[in-house]
């Protein structure tokens, strides 16, 4: 019996990142999740099934991520789901909130990897998960603008330092079957127009792209936008 691929989901208890790890577990594969109450990352990794576990961890706090994943034994495929939402404007500015998001995409994201890199080997791979508002700035998105652009350089110097281990960034534009866009129709419509495809980015298509990003061993360091050609025009 093949050996099974040991997989790792920081922020595996909703949206994409949820949707990923049950795709693992129902290849077969060993999926750890992580998310910031133990209860409810418990209960959601009993949920997913198969051999999947639970972990807390809260990337706001980056100096405890090492004890955090002290459980972790093998990583083969990591995948940074995590996030913090932050609808920020220049003019009514909130460093607070700015800097809890900030410090969970590019902080948190390094601290994991410091982490858990002596756990990995040549074969790994990893998936930082960034966003088009890197590329399609909105009123308010200041913060998230700076974040996503942020993982962008990230994958470059990670994919340098951690070489072999090849490290790689999905973008999605909005992804329209996730919770949080089901009641913001206007948004959802608007990105499906706007895509040359027109139709929506579904969970699917990310978790196709992250296992494309994951399996294919002459990626590397590529920051993978996908969002229908919205880009383009």
């Amino acid at each position: 019996m093949p050996d099974r691929t040991h997989v790792v989901v920081i922020g595996g208890t909703s949206g994409l990142g949820r949707h990923f790890a049950e795709t693992c577990a129902e290849r077969g594969n060993d999926v750890i999740i992580t998310g910031r109450s133990e209860e409810r990352t418990k209960g959601v990794a009993d949920e997913i099934g198969g051999h999947t576990r639970g972990l807390a961890l809260d990337l706001t706090d980056p100096e405890r991520v090492v004890a955090g994943l002290a459980d972790v034994r093998r990583v083969d495929q990591l995948v940074l789901a995590a996030l913090h939402r932050d609808h920020n404007t220049v003019r009514e500015y909130r460093p607070a909130d700015a800097t809890r998001l900030l410090t969970v995409k590019l902080v948190g994201y390094t601290a994991v990897l410091h982490a858990l890199a002596a756990r990995m080997n040549d074969d790994s791979a990893v998936v930082l998960l960034g966003g088009l508002a890197s590329h399609r700035p909105y009123p308010g998105s200041t913060t998230v603008t700076t974040a996503n652009g942020g993982i962008g350089a990230l994958v470059r110097t990670l994919a340098v330092e951690l070489s072999p281990i090849r490290v790689n960034a999905l973008h999605p534009s909005i992804v329209a079957d996730t919770p949080f866009w089901d009641d913001k129709p206007a948004a959802r419509e608007a990105a499906q127009t706007r895509a040359l495809t027109k139709r929506p980015v579904t969970m699917r298509d990310c978790t196709e792209a992250i296992t494309f990003l994951l399996e294919n061993r002459a990626i590397n360091g590529v920051n993978l936008n996908i969002d229908g050609g919205d880009v383009l025009i």
